[in-house]
């Protein structure tokens, strides 16, 4: 197993490499650039714009503004310079990483909290009037957009006498220290992204874990573990569920990229400090280094993301094995 985990890193290694190289083209690409807004200002002389160019690497062929950034990316952690913010990217990065984990992860366990056991109710009971409605809603749920769940909330709230309905603090609590009412504030704010952005994937793995515990319980050794007289809540549990969840963690793998680039849309209108929103501003900005460091982050994230589904497959199955 140590073996394998070591060479499906080391064969991450080109496979970034060529990722950054697409990231860059891809991004000097698109029209204009982040200098475009002082060209169009009157008051900004050309000798200031060729000075400012000049002054963030842009005079030089992009063959080598690219060398540079890969060199400084290997050498010393460094992503680049942010044109827009003027602060190195990673400080900007790790400012916004901690709450996007924060929130991505929460919303993870708590979607697979309540998806698992519905899923397998749903499947088990495909015909009650109870696993119908739960289908149905899981239906409207995958329907819904997630920002629309979060600008009906916000309207729910509001008709109700709420007020701070955004972010992840009241405006007295963003800045202060922490403390017991700082966390209750915060609780009072986080069910609401929770919801919004939760509610999609609680409907997907829903209807995944559903699909697959319909197809396990047909199988033979199902069956013949029905027929060695073992109770039904073990045949469930220890041979159904077991290899039913097997396609669930293939998914989990899968979602780690979404710490950057998914729930863009609801995060700008729930205003939460995310890395979403950033890539986004970015692109809009033309703020290349950004851009880039967070497309290749994401790539990252879903190389690392299959590595540990299949380790943790390997270690949920044990008919699974890697030579």
């Amino acid at each position: 197993m140590l073996t394998y985990a070591l060479r499906r890193v080391l064969g991450m290694i080109p496979t970034l490499l060529l990722i950054s190289a697409v990231c860059f083209v891809v991004i000097n690409l698109q029209p204009g650039s982040f200098l475009d807004q002082y060209l169009e200002d009157p008051r900004v002389t050309k000798e200031t714009v060729a000075a400012i160019t000049k002054q963030l690497g842009l005079d030089q062929p992009a063959w080598v503004q690219y060398l540079t950034w890969i060199k400084g990316i290997v050498l010393h952690g460094d992503f680049g310079f942010s044109f827009a913010n003027g602060r190195p990217v990673s400080s900007l990065i790790w400012e916004r990483l901690g709450w996007t984990v924060f929130l991505a992860v929460l919303t993870l366990i708590v979607s697979w909290v309540i998806a698992i056991p519905l899923g397998i109710y749903t499947a088990i009971n495909r015909y009650g009037p109870a696993s119908t409605f739960a289908n149905f809603l899981g239906y409207v749920s995958l329907a819904t957009p997630d920002f629309l769940v979060a600008l009906l909330l916000i309207a729910l709230v509001l008709h109700f006498g709420g007020t701070n309905v955004g972010g992840l603090f009241s405006p007295k609590f963003i800045d202060a220290p922490w403390s017991p009412a700082r966390v209750l504030d915060l609780l009072n704010h986080l069910w609401i992204p929770m919801i919004a952005i939760g509610l999609e994937g609680v409907a997907g793995l829903m209807r995944q874990m559903r699909a697959s515990t319909l197809d396990v319980i047909n199988q033979d050794y199902v069956r013949t573990a029905r027929s060695k007289g073992l109770d039904e809540r073990t045949v469930l549990w220890r041979h159904a569920v077991r290899n039913a969840i097997n396609p669930l963690i293939s998914l989990a793998g899968l979602s780690l990229p979404s710490l950057i680039s998914g729930t863009i849309i609801a995060s700008i209108v729930l205003n939460l400090p995310t890395i979403g929103p950033f890539l986004y501003d970015s692109l809009l900005n033309k703020d290349q280094y950004v851009a880039m460091t967070l497309l290749l982050l994401s790539a990252a994230l879903l190389l690392l993301g299959n590595l540990l589904a299949d380790l943790a497959l390997a270690w949920s199955d044990p008919r699974v094995r890697f030579e």
